[in-house]
């Protein structure tokens, strides 16, 4: 299960695929302007979303 945890508050959330139940990968992606964006992906190829968020800042994962 991929969990992420807020290195602030210790908050954590796991996340899933609604599709496959497949755990979210962590990643990131480069905007045109060179900046990286932290991602969460589905393995097997069902989408993307920006990495959940809290207190401000992306929660990290211990699985990517």
């Amino acid at each position: 299960m991929a969990t992420y945890e807020c290195s602030k508050c210790g908050m954590g959330v796991n996340a899933t695929c609604a599709k496959c139940d497949a755990p979210l990968v962590d990643d990131s992606v480069k905007l045109p302007d060179g900046t990286a964006v932290r991602i969460s992906k589905c393995p097997n190829g069902h989408g993307k979303i920006k990495s959940p968020m809290c207190c401000g800042v992306d929660m990290s994962c211990s699985i990517g």
